[in-house]
């Protein structure tokens, strides 16, 4: 039997590439340009799957476009929100993602936004790249701890517990909303909230771990921002569709909010740009699962998904019924 082929969206590492060109007939991304729609239809003219990334919207209108030939439609992410799904289960496509394998490393950024967010690390990193640090001053560049401080997780799956695992480490007093309470041997103290409402005012910190879904997109917005503690601290590794811009400058530019760490973003990579203008925000190009570590492992998921489709076996990752 002749090898499927893959049409693969963008650039992957080196070592999933050559897997691929091993098992597969792959229709590689040199340039790693991001395809329009247009673009990828052509390209995914007789090919019998698609390996595509957070980048592409594959929505309704083109999954009803793509040729017959395609049968599945592997995502490098955990996050499945820019497939739509129902159309591709109508179309009797399957689906799968790539969950798990970044779970630490998402779980570090999450990290590294609480602590460069309460710090200022940005604005003291500015200060020495645009050599306009004076001295040393008792009262210059003041920050927050966290130590002992109450975080808030809201979405307490893989990457909140994992975020919880390493904030116990500095005392942090661990409360989170989930859609169900986890068992107690994974919950480990850590104080659960049946409602957001309940949640926000025992947030000094607040870390968004919640997938995008209708409900979700724009929970964090004016009413529940200032639901939270003056001063609060807000991190955000999830899905930029899941702030509402305006609501969050707002409340950082009043001083309600004392800080705001961003990896992610509405409209990535076109960031709002009054982000840029506010001392109050630490800053990051989407870094979650950056690291050649996890994103092999993303690439090696999502291969094994797609291995084990076209042997006629469960698929490991499979989001479609």
């Amino acid at each position: 039997m002749s090898r499927p082929k893959i049409l693969v969206t963008r650039k992957l590492p080196p070592a999933v590439e050559e897997r691929l060109q091993k098992d597969y007939q792959p229709d590689l991304n040199g340039t790693d340009e991001v395809y329009g729609q247009e673009e990828l239809l052509k390209r995914a003219n007789n090919v019998d799957a698609l390996l595509v990334t957070v980048t592409e919207q594959i929505d309704a209108s083109l999954i009803e476009q793509l040729p017959a030939s395609v049968k599945m439609i592997a995502t490098f992410s955990v996050g499945y929100d820019q497939i739509n799904v129902p159309a591709a289960t109508a179309r009797g496509i399957s689906v799968s993602n790539t969950p798990g394998v970044l779970t630490n490393a998402t779980a570090d950024i999450a990290m590294l936004l609480l602590l460069g967010a309460a710090r200022g690390a940005g604005t003291g990193e500015a200060a020495i790249r645009q050599d306009s640090w004076e001295n040393w001053a008792p009262t210059g560049y003041l920050g927050r701890d966290i130590t002992g401080k109450r975080l808030g997780i809201l979405g307490m799956g893989r990457i909140g517990q994992a975020l919880a695992k390493r904030a116990r480490a500095f005392d942090m007093e661990i409360h989170y909303h989930n859609r169900t309470r986890l068992d107690a041997d994974r919950e480990l103290g850590a104080q659960f909230h049946a409602t957001l409402e309940s949640l926000l005012p025992k947030s000094d910190f607040l870390s968004i771990h919640a997938a995008s879904t209708p409900e979700t997109r724009k929970i964090i917005n004016q009413e529940t921002l200032q639901a939270l503690p003056p001063g609060a601290i807000i991190v955000n590794t999830a899905r930029g569709d899941l702030v509402d811009d305006d609501a969050l400058i707002a409340e950082l530019q009043s001083g309600h909010l004392g800080a705001a760490g961003l990896d992610v973003y509405n409209n990535e990579p076109n960031v709002d740009p009054r982000y840029r203008t506010l001392s109050n925000t630490f800053l990051l190009p989407h870094l979650g699962s950056a690291t050649l570590e996890t994103r092999n492992a993303m690439g090696f998921c999502a291969l094994d998904n797609l291995d084990a489709f076209f042997a006629n076996k469960p698929v490991p990752n499979l989001v479609t019924p």
